[in-house]
């Protein structure tokens, strides 16, 4: 059974800015705290279909793929970026939405676990939901700080 988790986070940047860094792959080793380097599978535009490996400090690998990505409209449209991870039957989804604030960007996220083996997918479903938080964090200061 999937678990999810949400999450709020607002960022002191345009949404513009704040979709195109966090939607692109090539940043996250910048903010990812697990995260040690990804190998996209070519080296074309980032748009949905876009797929790499993560390579993580645990030594997980999991294939990633983008499975919905549009940029916040003119009229103030949200955007939304979605991924899906998949490792050792296990699989993970985040999604993003960017909203115009007053203050820059709000951003709200979820986060789903499903799969099995259960006893890894239930310490994932513990783990991922703050690590998730605390790495969009980070993200938001290198962007505040830019």
């Amino acid at each position: 059974m999937p678990a999810m988790s949400s999450f709020t986070l607002n960022v002191a940047a345009p949404p513009q800015r704040v979709f195109d860094y966090l939607s692109e792959p090539r940043h996250r080793p910048e903010w990812q705290s697990s995260l040690r380097a990804v190998e996209l599978d070519d080296d074309g535009p980032t748009g949905v279909g876009t797929r790499w490996i993560d390579r993580t400090a645990v030594g997980a690998r999991p294939r990633m793929e983008i499975v919905e990505m549009h940029a916040a409209g003119p009229s103030g449209a949200p955007g939304v970026w979605s991924e899906v991870g998949r490792w050792r039957g296990l699989c993970a989804e985040l999604t993003l939405h960017f909203h115009p604030h007053p203050r820059g960007t709000r951003v709200e996220g979820t986060v789903e676990v499903s799969g099995s083996p259960w006893p890894a997918r239930l310490v994932l479903q513990a783990l991922a939901p703050p690590a998730v938080r605390a790495d969009l964090r980070r993200a938001a200061r290198i962007l505040e700080q830019r």
